[in-house]
């Protein structure tokens, strides 16, 4: 096989990513700082999709969606759907981010591409235990088959 296929694994993808996955690689990077693991862009049910989940070393589960600037938040009207599939909700904004607007109740996270910091916990709201299960196995499957399509890109992989 040539050479010339293979993705540099020295590259930098961040000059690739659209603002809000910039900001998704600083949460996911942080997060790894806290004891987390994470997945972007998980189906929780039909129609919402988040942007970082979050799954804590005691099985917490965080719900972080990444606003790139004010017009992407005014134009989410999904968000309050995802309170119901998580434990804590946060907001992932850049510094330049008019955090005024964010709802009182949800969580603050100051990102970039490299890193970030929690400035404000979202209120906790425990989910059920068979909401917990679900949501659990519905980010193993996800992650395990993110893995699957890195290790094999050519296979036929249902996301």
């Amino acid at each position: 096989m040539s050479t010339a296929s293979r993705p540099d694994p020295t590259a930098d993808l961040a000059t690739d990513l659209m603002p809000g996955q910039l900001l998704a690689r600083g949460v996911c990077r942080h997060m790894a700082s806290l004891g987390f693991v994470t997945v972007e862009e998980l189906v929780v049910t039909r129609g919402l999709r988040v942007d970082v989940m979050a799954l804590g070393p005691k099985g917490a589960l965080w719900v972080i969606e990444c606003k790139s600037s004010r017009s992407d938040f005014i134009t989410d009207r999904k968000w309050q759907g995802y309170l119901e599939w998580c434990d804590r909700y946060f907001w992932a904004v850049d510094a330049a981010f008019p955090t005024d607007l964010l709802p009182e109740g949800t969580g603050l996270i100051m990102a970039d591409a490299y890193d970030a910091e929690v400035l404000r916990m979202g209120e906790e709201s425990r989910l059920a235990p068979a909401r917990r299960k679900k949501m659990i196995q519905c980010f193993a499957t996800h992650a395990a088959r993110r893995l699957q399509a890195l290790r094999d890109p050519g296979a036929r992989i249902e996301m």
